[in-house]
């Protein structure tokens, strides 16, 4: 019998590929299509996968804006007012909003989100500057031409549009945040790197999905819930714009909520280059998707979008193309547009804003004659323009305190909203957001390659690599029983197959029991397992210690092992496994101790009727303080850590649980659970003994 299974496992030698997780990483530099299953279905689920990346499911609790408006500029046929609300407890926005002079009924209103340009609230560009501008076309007032910024707004007030200008994190009068931080950090900083009261960047504030670029979407979402708190705005007639970061603002906020009726992101969505601040990079965010998708989800509402002399100038043949036809596919061909300006710099110049005027004049039916034409005005300063002064004081500026509490609000109103949403044991946002980190494909099945058969007095021992269909690649170590009793149990450890044995290579007493018992043991090594241990994950060429720079665009390593996992149990649950190899014809269950329980737990979630035996050894994702440790997980801690992760688990599994302690953190009321503690030989001991039931 052995030799007839060698022969027979001889011919099914296949030349081994490598894991199509050995290539380089993706980064912010890669090519980004729109996604071949383009579809309103996906791009509906998707709209959670971006709300959960930016730190926003569940949506944090909006409390009162307490909006304050005051200093009105009168400037014949508009208006300038300061504004300042909260877009948290003592988290302020600031900016100025622009109203025509003599509104007719309810107008429409623009979000106008500014990009990378220093002060832009407040610009008022020198002579010299100007002159340049006026002589490459850029712009023709040279009075007006010193700020785009206000040009922009200006014109849609005069247009008969409200117009809300905001600051972008640790710009102008938004002084609660330094520049250092929001856009310029490279070094992780020790002090903010703690299990309590972290700041922005640090393990703590990743796993718990904190980011600039979700407090910048925060504040933008609630600059919505101000200018629709205005008695005067048309709510069916609300747009967003914005350049370059801005553009990043406007992309991301129409793709998230439904009361934005237009948009207009410039110089910025394309398939190349997404976007290089860590204002414009959050965790999970572009993992398997681009700035073209999230344009895409907003179809099939009117959008337009602009390119000039950067990563934009291919989008006429790399990216628009694909979403032109996306929208024709959903009846809408004529809602989508781009105006082309490949010799232009980087910026929104006269001829970007007119094309804006015309979409908005068209699609808000405003009834301006085509074209529009800006006229000059009166250029203001920072002295005319600030929130800030003696009535009205400024909060103090790059505080780290106020980071860290700003932070412990989010944290603590997730947390509350989080727990207060069990019902009999299960929470349908925490299971949501665990399922967005996993980010589950069906499971393919996979075929096992270079497999090598030696017999043993009990068993036999198959040793091969299972590959899938996306190229994974997992080492597997199949313990086969000569007398089997149809039953298999898939064993995980910290340690890969090495776990099967002891340090003298024998088998361990609880797998040896298996086996003798006729049951079938599965050993693997997940990725990157085996050998002296891994210590540190692989990180992209990026100098910054930004963590979303590497896991917005890939899985982290927890995911990746839950794909192995899923890959094993998928090729397990066939009823045969090709010519030689032995069949199973029983139950299949899992087994998995110390830290490979994260991604069993996370595989398990997709995988029903398998019953689980788990030891967490009281493991938590929110006590790593590295988020290159090869446990570290984006949104992990936020989901309520392991007692959350389990609790999503489904209902019908049968689950063994030690590590978590008699009475674990959350309620576990499910049937069917088992908890039990004690040494780590007797919770060995235990789970064998119900392995074998």
């Amino acid at each position: 019998m052995p030799r007839l299974v060698l022969l027979l496992l001889a011919g099914l030698l296949t030349s081994r590929a490598a894991d199509v997780r050995d290539g380089p990483l993706q980064d912010l530099h890669g090519y980004f299509p729109l996604r071949t299953d383009a579809s309103p279905e996906v791009f509906r689920a998707m709209r959670l996968d971006v709300a959960v990346a930016l730190g926003l499911h569940p949506l944090p609790t909006k409390g009162p804006l307490n909006a304050v408006i005051h200093g009105r500029i009168d400037q014949v046929d508009y208006t300038i007012d300061k504004v300042t609300f909260e877009s948290a407890p003592g988290f302020y926005v600031t900016g100025n909003l622009y109203r025509p002079k003599h509104p007719t009924g309810r107008i429409p209103a623009v979000l106008f989100a500014h990009g990378h340009w220093k002060d832009a609230r407040f610009i008022n560009q020198a002579p010299d500057y100007v002159r340049q501008e006026i002589a490459t076309g850029q712009e023709v007032f040279v009075e007006g031409g010193k700020s785009r910024f206000q040009a922009m707004c200006v014109q849609l007030a005069r247009m008969g549009c409200l117009v809300w200008q905001w600051d972008s994190l640790s710009d102008a009068d938004s002084l609660q945040f330094s520049e250092a931080v929001i856009h310029r950090f490279a070094k992780q900083r020790p002090e903010m790197n703690r299990p309590a009261d972290w700041g922005l960047y640090s393990p703590q504030a990743e796993a718990h999905l904190q980011s600039v670029m979700g407090l910048q979407t925060w504040n933008n979402l609630r600059s919505l819930d101000f200018v629709l708190s205005l008695p005067e705005v048309d709510p069916t007639r609300v747009a967003i714009t914005g350049a370059s970061g801005g553009g990043t603002q406007t992309m991301i906020l129409a793709a998230l909520d439904d009361r934005i009726a237009l948009s207009f992101p410039a110089v910025m969505v394309s398939t190349a280059m997404q976007g290089g601040c860590t204002c414009e990079n959050a965790s999970l965010l572009r993992v398997g998707r681009g700035n073209i998708d999230f344009a895409a989800m907003f179809a099939p509402k009117p959008q337009g979008l602009t390119t000039a002399n950067d990563w934009t100038k291919e989008m006429s043949t790399k990216g628009f193309p694909s979403l032109q036809a996306y929208y024709g596919r959903l009846g809408a061909g004529d809602r989508v547009m781009l105006h082309r300006d490949e010799k232009s710099p980087h910026n929104y110049n006269l001829a970007a804003r007119t094309a804006f005027y015309g979409w908005l004049n068209h699609h808000f039916h405003l009834g301006q004659p085509d074209p529009i034409v800006e006229c000059d005005y009166p250029v203001l300063g920072k002295a005319a323009l600030t929130v800030w002064d003696a009535t009205h004081p400024a909060p103090p500026a790059a505080d780290p305190d106020f980071e860290r509490r700003l932070l412990r609000w989010f944290h603590t109103d997730a947390e509350a909203q989080l727990k207060a949403g069990f019902r009999d044991g299960f929470n349908p946002e925490v299971a949501a957001g665990w399922r967005s980190l996993l980010r589950a494909e069906p499971a393919a099945t996979g075929i096992l390659v270079e497999p090598l058969t030696q017999w043993r007095s009990t068993h036999f021992e198959i040793k091969g690599t299972l590959r899938n269909a996306a190229g994974e690649e997992v080492a597997i170590e199949w313990l086969h029983p000569i007398k089997p009793r149809g039953a298999a149990a898939i064993w995980l450890d910290t340690a890969g197959k090495a776990g099967l044995r002891d340090a003298e290579r024998k088998l361990k007493p609880a797998v040896q029991k298996l086996l003798d018992a006729g049951v079938t043991v599965i050993g693997a090594d997940l990725y990157q397992q085996g050998g002296a241990g891994l210590r540190q994950t692989r990180k992209v060429k990026e100098p910054r210690e930004a963590a979303a720079y590497t896991f917005g665009y890939n899985d982290c390593l927890v995911v990746q092992r839950a794909h192995d996992v899923r890959t094993i149990v998928a090729f397990f649950r066939q009823a045969s496994f090709g010519a030689g190899l032995p069949t199973l014809g029983g139950g299949l269950k899992l087994a998995a101790w110390g830290q490979a329980v994260p991604s069993a737990a996370l595989a398990a979630l997709d995988l029903r009727s398998l019953p689980l035996a788990l030891d967490t050894e009281g493991f938590r994702f929110g006590s790593l303080t590295d988020f290159r440790h090869p446990l570290f997980a984006p949104g992990a801690a936020k989901y309520l850590d392991m007692p959350g992760l389990l609790s999503c688990l489904p209902r019908d599994q049968s689950l063994w649980l030690a590590g978590e302690g008699t009475h674990p953190d959350l309620p576990m009321a499910r049937p069917n659970l088992t908890t039990f503690e004690g040494t780590p030989t007797e919770r060995a001991d235990a789970a064998t003994d119900w392995l074998l039931r």
